[in-house]
Parts: structure tokens; C-alpha cells; sequence
């Protein structure tokens, strides 16, 4: 199973080059938060395996407005050291390796604690905050303000 090349990044852990992606559209179990916001990664060149990273939260698109987090380089390349630690053989073919990160883990891997984002209507808000968090809000008003009087 290759990974696509179309809207990869790239990063380099220890000495090799790796690409990442997190799968533009969600399927239709992640955008009704069924499934964990996942991104995959592999060799940069003479890719092999695949490392599919599974995160303790939902898509920033999800549906349900259940939280989520940016995936950063920093905890792409925690992932990519904690798979080669496991066991990840990222130059040899075969099943996709899985690493399911849970919430506990993840200050470990971000050298922080997680800056977990609320989807809402207008952006992202983060967790605790409010509506004024929002950096280019644009406030909706009612459409029945605007319509002609009926007398």
C-alpha cells in the first residue's frame, strides 16, 4: 500500500527522509467521529512499509464537534521514533504498521501538553474557550433582519 505523494509533507528523523499525510476528505466513519484522526507516513525515497498513526481524538472536520489537534512535525517525528522503537521496519514491504497513540502518551510525543481545538461554525476555538477565540469570526446575522416588512 503506497501512500499518495499529492498533499505529503516532509520531515526527517535520525537520518532518513520521510513523507507524511493526514487524508484530505474523511471517511464517512470519521466525519461521524467513529474512527480516530489518523495520518500515514513512509520512506521519502524507496518507501516500504507504511506507519499509520492513530490519535486519541476526532478530525478537525468531523461532524459532531468532538475535539481534535493540529498534527505538528514535532509529533510526526515522536510518532515515527516511537514505530522505529516498536518494531517499524520503514524499508521493508509488507502490512502497514499501526501506532495508536493514546491521550496519555501524547504530552510525551509533543514535548507538551495537547492544545486540543473545538471545531464550531465559524474556525476552530480551543478547548475551555469562547467565541472571542476565534481569530476571523465573522458574526451571522439573522437573515429575517433583512427582509421586507409585511404591512
Amino acid at each position: 500500500m503506497a501512500m499518495p505523494k499529492k498533499g505529503s509533507r516532509l520531515i526527517t528523523v535520525g537520518d532518513t527522509a520521510f513523507r507524511w499525510r493526514v487524508r484530505h476528505k474523511p471517511t464517512q466513519r470519521q466525519g461521524d467521529n467513529w474512527s480516530p484522526l489518523t495520518f500515514t507516513v513512509e520512506r521519502a525515497e524507496e518507501p516500504g512499509n507504511v506507519l499509520v498513526v492513530s490519535l486519541p481524538c476526532a478530525r478537525p472536520d468531523n461532524w459532531q464537534g468532538e475535539r481534535t489537534i493540529a498534527i505538528r512535525p514535532v509529533l510526526v517525528a515522536g510518532c515515527v521514533q516511537r514505530a522505529l522503537e516498536q518494531g517499524w521496519n520503514s524499508g521493508q514491504r509488507g502490512t502497514p504498521f499501526t501506532l495508536t497513540v493514546t491521550e496519555d502518551e501524547l504530552p510525551g510525543l509533543l514535548s507538551e501538553p495537547p492544545q486540543y481545538l473545538i471545531p464550531f461554525l465559524w474556525g476552530m476555538i480551543p478547548e475551555g474557550g469562547g467565541i472571542e477565540d476565534l481569530p476571523r469570526c465573522t458574526q451571522i446575522w439573522s437573515r429575517t433582519d433583512q427582509l421586507p416588512s409585511d404591512q
